[in-house]
């Protein structure tokens, strides 16, 4: 599947720069300008689809990948927080106690 959606992303980024070239062309021409100011930005955004097919999932959507990791460790959550809910509570008695009063 890797493989697949770096040739696919390879090839999205030869057609984005084929189409780069072309609405730079067209951006010259002064009576073509209103066709090429699209183009242009149509190729931008293709070569940012295939930069994010060319890299991993982690890299491409870190929000999406995060939010799979987190769903996997919903199950040990509890703990972790109680036990550090419990520990910055004893730190912030020792600070108070540390602390002259006025």
């Amino acid at each position: 599947m890797r493989v697949l959606r770096g040739l696919l992303g390879a090839l999205l980024w030869i057609v984005a720069g084929l189409l780069g070239l072309v609405s730079l062309i067209l951006c010259v021409t002064v009576i073509l300008l209103p066709l090429g100011i699209p183009l242009f930005r149509l190729s931008k955004a293709l070569f940012g689809t295939a930069v994010r097919l060319m890299l991993p999932q982690a890299v491409a959507h870190p929000v999406k990948h995060v939010q799979k990791k987190a769903g996997k460790a919903k199950s040990g959550r509890p703990e972790i927080v109680e036990k550090a809910t419990r520990k910055g509570r004893k730190l912030a008695r020792k600070q108070r106690e540390r602390v002259p009063s006025f």
